[in-house]
């Protein structure tokens, strides 16, 4: 049925599937077409509403840029019938074990968020992320980060078994003295949303390819925040980013600040761990 739905989209026979490991939500593939083409497609189950044409656009978004590589949307679905299974389709992007050039990482992503959005959220007001989180549009990243992500990821935890109800409230502490945590005003970059390494990909040239966004308008500040939580870029891509778009003063003691959200996330979802890097950061705020 896939295989199908992706020949239709592209008008070309698919002749191999080959499943390929890792993501904890879609399975992807490895598919090859008749005139030797490869791409890379990925499906769902149960997707919620809007799942893939919503990671389409935050890849459009980011190829708009053009600031650093993004694979090319090829097709994309988010099915309902049998002839339409969720999909979406990709141009492959041929890997290999090599290091990245992370000093032109770091000087594209400068790029990246230099390019802008409209507003700090999004103007189709669609969500992202598992959990559905809100991207209405706001005024500024305070009100954002505050109205957007702390208080409904307070809310998210308030529902969980695992997690103490003590964890929202302090998240809502935070989220009420987002006006004298925020920094400097800063206009909202154009962001991945989800930068840890796992969503970079390198090619056999070395080049930093991006996936798997969770777009908004935002402070530059939560993508390199989220670089950092998770590791996996060198010091050299920070360095760059600096030399190219240097962050404001202040901008380490905002890093727990901007980890809190996917930090929050991953507590609701795995616990473990991500219960006690909370707490960290909570504390260093004060909260």
């Amino acid at each position: 049925m896939l295989a199908d739905a992706i020949g239709a989209a592209l008008d070309a026979e698919v002749v191999e599937m080959v499943s390929l490991r890792g993501g904890d939500v879609a399975d992807s593939y490895r598919v090859t077409l008749a005139d030797g083409t490869v791409v890379f497609a990925k499906t769902h189950r149960a997707p919620p509403p809007g799942f893939f044409t919503t990671e389409a656009a935050g890849l459009r978004w980011l190829r708009e840029a053009d600031a650093l590589p993004v694979p090319a949307v090829l097709a994309v679905d988010d099915g309902g019938t049998d002839a339409s299974p969720p999909m979406l389709v990709l141009e492959w992007i041929e890997e290999r074990t090599r290091r990245p050039d992370d000093y032109a990482f770091g000087h594209q992503l400068a790029a990246l968020h230099r390019a802008g959005a409209t507003c700090f959220g999004r103007e189709d007001r669609r969500t992202t992320g598992s959990r559905a989180l809100p991207n209405e549009p706001c005024g500024s990243w305070a009100e954002f980060y505050a109205t957007q992500r702390l208080a409904p990821i307070a809310r998210i935890v308030r529902a969980t078994t695992h997690l103490d109800a003590a964890l929202a409230t302090r998240l809502d502490a935070v989220a009420m003295r987002m006006p004298e945590l925020a920094g400097p005003a800063e206009p909202p970059a154009r962001l991945h949303g989800d930068l840890w390494a796992g969503n970079r990909l390198v090619d056999t040239a070395g080049r930093s390819w991006l996936i798997d966004p969770a777009c908004f308008g935002g402070h530059r500040e939560f993508d390199l925040a989220m670089m950092r939580l998770f590791g996996g870029f060198a010091d050299a891509a920070f360095d760059a980013y600096n030399d190219a778009l240097p962050l404001a003063e202040g901008w380490k003691a905002r890093v727990a600040l901007h980890q809190l959200a996917p930090l929050a996330i991953h507590a609701v979802k795995f616990g473990g761990g991500y219960v006690a890097g909370i707490d960290r950061a909570l504390r260093s705020l004060g909260a």
